[in-house]
């Protein structure tokens, strides 16, 4: 066949592009992932690459569109977050997923806890939760 294979969307977490590879598929819509292995080898070159890429045929563009239209975006669920301490993208040591959110491990009651933040704002820990495996690190 003559038919181009061309790339459908781009997520910087693996497992929303699985998603999205799984929902093409049980719709009838022959796709793949590119880049996943490159990622998962150094999640470093993630924004290098540009992300984890589905590919499909280019006649079913328009059908992907409409499938994914009814489904909802992911987009806003692939995202990432910077670590102010290192100026870098925090990725999940345990999946390499960057589906991250920012928790703050702080053990200091309510209103005593505004004064200390004012007094020393570095007091607090920054640790992470990532929200595909639900782990929490430092």
């Amino acid at each position: 066949m003559d038919d181009k294979i061309v790339t459908f969307e781009s997520y910087y977490d693996p497992m929303l592009a699985h998603i999205v590879r799984t929902r093409l598929e049980a719709n009838g819509i022959s796709c793949f992932i590119a880049d996943e292995n490159t990622i998962g080898a150094n999640p470093f070159y993630n924004q290098a690459i540009g992300g984890v890429k589905v590919k499909v045929f280019e006649k079913d563009l328009e059908r992907c569109r409409e499938i994914l239209a009814s489904e909802g975006d992911l987009h806003e669920q692939d995202h990432f977050e910077i670590d102010d301490e290192t100026n870098t993208y925090v990725i999940c040591p345990y999946c390499a997923s960057t589906n991250i959110s920012n928790i703050a491990e702080d053990n200091t009651p309510g209103v005593l806890n505004s004064i200390m933040n004012l007094v020393n704002p570095f007091q607090t820990q920054n640790n992470w939760h990532c929200n595909n495996c639900q782990q929490n690190f430092e």
